[in-house]
């Protein structure tokens, strides 16, 4: 598994400009992983791809 250092993280689009309630997402090959992006060294929320698509689905409907 790669370390934190070597994930790719990534903030959504909609974060705001201001920083105040965003998260950030690094996708592993096992697991997608998910921080706070103001404290990145608290502990991450770690998911697995069946789980953060059914999040998205979820999140995502109208």
């Amino acid at each position: 598994m790669s370390s934190i250092d070597e994930r790719f993280w990534f903030k959504s689009s909609y974060s705001g400009s201001d920083g105040d309630a965003c998260i950030e997402v690094a996708k592993g090959m096992e697991a997608i992983h998910v921080r706070d992006s103001k404290d990145q060294l608290s502990p991450e929320l770690t998911l697995s791809p069946t789980a953060w698509s059914n999040f998205l689905s979820y999140v995502t409907r109208s």
